[in-house]
């Protein structure tokens, strides 16, 4: 099974819930894997990373996998579970909490 890059950038938190991968929902079928850097985090800053997929093509996306920090992070790379997706999926960050921060990300597909 090969590896790849399926999406990588950065994303600057404004405050809402943003989605990470270009397409939404995403149909691309694969097992999925989430890398976030944290290392930008600052006392008192709050992320909540996730990740949604649907049960069937014509269904609603819920919650599969979600991430919260807080603070500093003494391992600042967040990194999910690999997870098979194909009906619409979205992985998605959010700050609640703190200024608006740049954060460096990969989807990995296997």
């Amino acid at each position: 099974m090969a590896v790849s890059e399926h999406e990588t950038g950065s994303k600057t938190s404004d405050g809402t819930e943003q989605t990470l991968n270009t397409t939404t929902p995403e149909t691309t079928d694969g097992a999925f894997q989430l890398v976030v850097d944290l290392n930008t985090m600052v006392n008192d800053d709050e992320i909540t990373l996730r990740i949604k997929e649907k049960a069937r093509s014509g269904d609603t996306q819920r919650l599969v996998w979600s991430a919260s920090y807080k603070h500093i992070q003494a391992r600042p790379l967040s990194v999910s579970p690999p997870l098979i997706l194909l009906h619409g999926w979205d992985m998605t960050l959010e700050k609640t909490v703190g200024p608006a921060t740049a954060f460096p990300f990969s989807i990995r597909k296997a």
